[in-house]
């Protein structure tokens, strides 16, 4: 007799890693549009006030003689979105190790891309803004947001093949890496070197934890808060720890996965020579042998697949939308709108998200092809590359940050920004799923 009902054969289907990031971002990238439109809403209502009160609410921590108060807003950017990162640091070694940036022949593509699709938009930026204060913007159009990029080839389906969806996801993983990069080296005011040294010092200590097999998760949580904590008091963006300690996390497996098979053959075979007194339950001695299997199982994985597999889900249903609330709320006085996407600094964003994105994903790969540095993704058509570039000028989630950096003491700044990134956000997403749907001709 099966004592599961019907819709839990869903559960018990196998999703490779790569899937399950899919499933991730796909679901990330929903959610996000929901909750972007919500926070418009909130800030164009009457409810606008409310709004804007709830996020400039301070909440304190005392531990001993340390004071910690900060708005809400700024616990969400500085220590929620330290886990987002942290959860960027581990994809990104992921596809380092063993995805598809461990093959150099596959990866220079998705690369040389990448790369170009940070340098166009910000040189279009830089050209637009130039000897203008919003000039130190420069950096809010090169990231995509891998979320709603993904979502929308989810949403194609089989027209567009799967190596091209790879593709993305290599491109748009690199380009988290040099946001990430941009954002420690150029979007910081000024640096405690005591601070500073205790955060690289708390990273050393887990550096060593790794190399001495340690794979418990919890020494690694309690240096990781310090060097968060460290990292926040030292001018240098809090949320970077979050990238740094995914890279001290280990990545190997305890035991050889080998000998899984072979142990756990035993184990399954004294599972099946006890009879359970009640059909519908187990002994003692199961609950041993299930509780064993789950420790090998535990040992041949590795700590940073499963802190990946973890923080997915918490990530894409908590952290993300609330930054989306938090941030994407703008007041739109639509008889000015059109002034403010004029300014400089939108028209840079929706110029360099747009036009840059485009020139430097698609330029740069239709470049490589041509000098035969690289081929193109299996079955996939330049017109198709040509979509992908499109959805590369998606920026939100990375740009609102950004643009919350770049411009910390000019509000005027983040608000054009922030329409500029919605503006060509909008365009982008939508032209390149149109493009990609009615226009792209498959291989």
């Amino acid at each position: 007799m099966k004592l599961y009902a019907p819709w839990e054969k869903v559960f018990r289907k196998v999703s490779t890693p790569f899937e399950r990031f899919m499933h991730a971002q796909t679901t990330t990238g929903m959610i996000l549009m929901f909750m972007t439109l919500l926070a418009l809403v909130l800030a164009n209502s009457p409810l606008t006030e409310s709004y804007a009160d709830f996020f400039h609410t301070k909440v304190e921590f005392n531990v001993g003689s340390w004071e910690f108060s900060h708005t809400i807003h700024h616990w969400i950017n500085d220590g929620l979105m330290a886990i987002f990162f942290f959860v960027i640091g581990l994809e990104i070694k992921r596809e380092i190790l063993v995805g598809e940036l461990s093959n150099i022949k596959v990866a220079i593509l998705p690369i040389l891309a990448a790369v170009g699709g940070m340098a166009f938009p910000a040189l279009i930026y830089l050209a637009v803004t130039s000897e203008t204060p919003g000039a130190e913007g420069w950096g809010v159009p090169m990231a995509t947001d891998i979320a709603f990029a993904i979502s929308a080839l989810v949403l194609l389906g089989k027209r567009v093949p799967t190596a091209l969806v790879t593709f993305l996801v290599a491109l748009a993983i690199v380009d988290d890496l040099g946001a990430v990069l941009v954002i420690a080296l150029f979007y910081t005011e000024q640096i405690h070197m005591l601070p500073l040294a205790l955060a690289a010092a708390s990273f050393l200590v887990m550096v060593i934890f790794n190399r001495f097999g340690i794979h418990m998760i919890l020494p690694y949580f309690i240096v990781g808060i310090l060097m968060w904590f460290f990292m926040l008091e030292s001018g240098v963006h809090a949320t970077i720890a979050g990238v740094i300690a995914a890279l001290a996390i280990p990545s190997r497996p305890k035991r050889v996965p080998g000998s899984f098979r072979k142990d756990a053959k035993v184990l399954l075979d004294e599972y099946d020579s006890y009879s359970a007194e009640n059909k519908e339950e187990m002994n003692e001695r199961q609950k041993a042998i299930l509780l064993r299997l789950q420790e090998n199982i535990n040992d041949i994985g590795t700590p940073a697949a499963r802190l990946e597999h973890t923080l997915h889900l918490p990530v894409a249903l908590i952290i993300i939308p609330l930054f989306a609330l938090a941030n994407a709320g703008i007041a739109i006085d639509f008889g000015s709108i059109g002034s403010t996407i004029m300014t400089p600094v939108s028209l840079g964003v929706i110029m360099g998200l747009v036009v840059g994105k485009v020139l430097g994903i698609f330029g740069v790969v239709w470049l490589a092809i041509k000098l035969k540095i690289a081929t193109l993704p299996k079955g996939s058509t330049m017109s198709q590359v040509f979509g992908v570039a499109f959805l590369g000028g998606i920026g939100f989630t990375m740009s609102i940050f950004v643009a919350d950096l770049a411009f910390i003491n000019t509000p005027e700044l983040v608000f054009q920004a922030k329409v500029g990134i919605l503006s060509a956000s909008l365009f982008a997403g939508l032209f390149g799923y149109l493009w990609l749907r009615f226009v792209a001709k498959s291989a």
